[in-house]
């Protein structure tokens, strides 16, 4: 089987939790604006590209968001670690919860201390309900009871970037994410935002793109190569961490099948089934994951499996753990009229 990449091991990573900020906390307004330090040898993100470690199959399962501006300070748990009305974090972090939406703090690149418009947006990456719409509240509250549906907002006319820059979870997003978030080319100055925590830290920067829900990785540069593609309808594959929503094998047998076969739209290979043949959680997990090809289904065998050696996953990491590597080849290639 050919490698496609690594992902962080079920401990350390933080992309697989299905929201942020759903534990009850008090509303800090005192945590620093910029972390203390510089990217050196000691940074997950740098001990990463050094070890070669891939972004591949660590997109987060959520498919739905609800972004929310607040400019200023963030916490490690951004929602009640921030100037959001303390009383209304945990209602709403419950509400999000229970209604399977992850918030996300945003802001404006370099705004970090100007006046919010206090907007907010809820955004949906579902197949056939992709959208991202954008409201104003007149208080914190008023987040409590609005519809989180479509149902209200202005839509967004393009693809809108998140770009972590959440320092107060990991120096390395704030250190890498914020001169991208600044630098990004995207075509109107709405359509870049800052964000709280995505997960994945050591593969900083780290952008979230939505409506449809694609995560990168170590992006380099302005990413401007990112920007483009999304522009023209395509991935970014190079520095693709995977699609919201996906299983991981499935995220594992798009990357090596775009790869392979050159499909690059956003829309291109959806996964049909994914059939495991390991009990979840064994040190080597196999599965078959099929994909809709445009000749036919593309049958993959997928296997995961612990990295050779354990490292240190974050900054604020204490113990070394292992990642976990991706392996895919082609099971069967469809042939023209293939059903």
């Amino acid at each position: 089987m050919g490698p496609v990449g690594t992902q962080p091991g079920r401990a350390d990573d933080a992309s697989a939790d299905p929201v942020e900020g759903m534990t009850a906390d008090f509303c800090r307004t005192d945590v620093p604006a910029r972390p203390v330090g510089r990217l050196d040898g000691s940074r997950c993100s740098v001990r990463a590209l050094a070890r070669g470690d891939s972004p591949v199959a660590t997109a987060s399962p959520v498919q739905r968001w609800l972004l929310i501006e607040q400019p200023g300070p963030w916490g490690r748990d951004a929602l009640p670690e921030s100037r959001f009305d303390a009383e209304v974090a945990p209602r709403l972090a419950r509400r999000a919860r229970e209604e399977g939406v992850r918030p996300l703090l945003v802001r404006r690149p370099g705004d970090r201390l100007a006046d919010s418009a206090r907007r907010w947006a809820y955004a949906d990456s579902r197949p056939g309900r992709e959208g991202l719409w954008w409201s104003v509240r007149a208080s914190d509250a008023d987040l409590l009871t609005a519809p989180w549906d479509g149902s209200v907002g202005e839509p967004a006319p393009g693809p809108t970037y998140l770009v972590c820059t959440h320092g107060g979870h990991d120096a390395c997003c704030a250190l890498r994410g914020r001169p991208l978030a600044r630098a990004l080319p995207a075509p109107g100055p709405v359509d870049v935002w800052e964000c709280s925590h995505l997960g994945g830290d050591r593969f900083a920067a780290n952008v979230l793109v939505l409506p449809h829900g694609f995560y990168y990785g170590q992006v380099p540069g302005d990413g401007a190569e990112l920007v483009d593609a999304h522009r023209n309808g395509r991935v970014a594959l190079p520095w693709l961490r995977g699609r919201a929503g996906v299983p991981a094998p499935g995220q594992a047998a798009q990357h090596f099948a775009r790869g392979e076969l050159g499909l690059l739209g956003i829309d291109d290979l959806p996964v049909v089934s994914v059939e495991q043949h390991t009990p979840p959680g064994s040190e080597v997990e196999r599965w078959t994951v099929t994909l809709a090809a445009p000749e036919g289904h593309l049958v993959t065998s997928v296997e995961s499996r612990p990295s050779t050696t354990a490292d240190l996953l974050t900054c604020r990491a204490t113990h070394a753990a292992h990642s976990r590597t991706w392996h895919v080849q082609f099971a069967a290639v469809p042939s023209r009229g293939s059903p």
